[in-house]
């Protein structure tokens, strides 16, 4: 049996801070009804993806509020539900829904929380520019080089067979297949399982259910976007994935591909994540502890800062699209 997961709109949410303060848990702590009083601190962990927009807002919050202590890390989407889920942080940066088994260790552990959705990002695929071969790939051609069947591929080409098996295009170049990805604590990594339809593809293949929800072993993975874009960057035929801010960022040093998902090939653009049409496309959420909201004024007044217009516009800010 699943697990009811606690979401929450932005308007929900608006209306549980309207009374906590009614209840006495504003943040305007200061006599002349300003904020300057604020003291407190706010521990913000998870998603490596979504850690430079916390960080942005909490240096932006920071010059409002300079007596309030936010820390911000970011091991990783699945570690951090780990640590929100044992009380230890007030926020959880996700790139991915929380898991029904995070739920489940959230509600035995009683922590109460809401899911904010605070962004839009595309997973971004590269390779190096000196790829001159490949392009654009479809999801098929994806399962066929990083999917759990391709474990021992050394080659793009060594793809090609499996690729067509799927209903890839394939045709790949003779060239290492030297891939750097996200690995298992991350939520990229499992949103791009998601994306991509391993799953159905693997399932449809008579792979072993413990296989359905898997990406091959062998690859360079890291909870670090930055050592992700380096491998991207150190090999000429190089294969990898990180979300579309850190891409942009890297801007020369990799080459985004196109994704084909069935509609023709689409590039990771703002308007193409915007809208959709980008297949790799997903939102961006924090997770609140709805507890610690009411007894510490800091984390409301933190979490209320990052639902206005100012705090959805840091996505944008930090390379990713607003909603």
């Amino acid at each position: 049996m699943s697990i009811r997961r606690k979401y929450a709109t932005v308007a929900a949410f608006a209306a549980m801070t309207m009374l906590v303060a009614a209840c006495g848990g504003s943040g305007d702590t200061g006599g002349d009804g300003g904020a300057t009083g604020l003291t407190g601190t706010v521990v913000v962990s998870g998603s490596s993806t979504v850690q430079p927009i916390s960080s942005l807002l909490a240096e932006q919050f920071a010059g409002l509020y300079p007596d309030v202590q936010i820390s911000v890390d970011g091991p990783g989407t699945g570690d951090g539900f780990a640590l929100f889920c044992n009380g230890e942080t007030d926020i959880n940066d996700a790139s991915r829904p929380i898991k029904d088994e995070e739920a489940a260790a959230c509600e035995a552990a009683g922590i109460n929380y809401v899911e904010l959705k605070i962004g839009l990002d595309g997973i971004t695929v590269m390779t190096n520019p000196a790829n001159t071969a490949v392009e654009c790939l479809t999801k098929a051609d994806l399962y066929a080089l990083v999917g759990p069947e391709s474990q021992g591929f050394t080659s793009w080409s060594d793809a090609d067979a499996l690729a067509a098996e799927v209903g890839g295009t394939g045709n790949f170049p003779d060239a290492p297949l030297d891939i750097t990805g996200p690995g298992e604590e991350s939520g990229t990594y499992d949103a791009f399982i998601d994306l991509v339809g391993v799953k159905s593809i693997a399932e449809a293949q008579g792979l072993p259910e413990e296989e359905w929800a898997t990406l091959r072993p062998d690859y360079q993975s890291s909870a670090d976007d930055n050592v992700i874009i380096q491998g991207i960057e150190g090999s000429n035929s190089s294969l990898g994935w990180v979300g579309f801010a850190f891409a942009q960022g890297a801007g020369s040093g990799v080459k985004e591909l196109q994704i084909d998902g069935g509609s023709g090939c689409v590039a990771p653009e703002s308007s193409t994540i915007l809208d959709g049409t980008y297949p790799l496309s997903r939102s961006l959420y924090i997770y609140v502890n709805t507890d610690k909201v009411a007894a510490n004024p800091a984390l409301k007044a933190f979490v209320d800062y990052y639902m206005t217009a100012d705090g959805f516009a840091a996505a944008t800010e930090a390379g990713y699209v607003e909603i």
